[in-house]
């Protein structure tokens, strides 16, 4: 039996509409949710399949589709399997649950990522900028200014082969 197909399989059983994409063909086996059973997910993983320790939880930006997503890593450390889990919201209204509930390791996790990409985590118990300024209005890490300042002329262009 494979683990991940049987793991697949009993989610949809479980939280249908939850899953919304699969890779197999990363370093690690890839989930895509459905943000609003972000939650239900989370906590079956937990309790019912044993990825009882969050690793890692960071936000991505992709400007194109004008959507920011969060990308969580979960391990068993039991049977030694890592999963990496995906959901996304919508650049304009950036809000998903927070996981602090069900993995206290999320708390500065999630202020790290609402910090640097704007995403609010609902239900965090203490959602403010942790690295940051305060009286910051822009998130940092999101891909909405060019890499150059265009009005720089300290350099010489030809040295960068332009």
């Amino acid at each position: 039996m494979d683990f991940n197909n049987d793991l697949i399989a009993s989610l949809k059983t479980e939280i249908p509409n939850g899953v919304l994409a699969v890779d197999s063909q990363t370093d690690i086996f890839t989930v895509t949710l459905e943000r609003s059973h972000l939650i239900q997910v989370m906590a079956y993983l937990k309790t019912a399949v044993g990825f009882s320790f969050l690793t890692d939880l960071c936000g991505i930006h992709y400007p194109d589709l004008l959507s920011l997503g969060v990308v969580y890593h979960l391990h068993d450390l039991k049977n030694n399997r890592r999963i990496r889990l995906k959901t996304f919201v919508n650049q304009d209204n950036p809000v998903l649950d927070s996981v602090t509930a069900i993995f206290p390791a999320a708390n500065w996790m999630e202020r790290e990522t609402y910090d640097f990409f704007g995403i609010q985590f609902e239900n965090h118990p203490c959602l403010r900028r942790i690295l940051n300024e305060d009286d910051m209005s822009y998130f940092p890490m999101r891909k909405e200014y060019p890499l150059e300042d265009a009005s720089r002329t300290d350099k010489q262009d030809d040295m960068f082969g332009r």
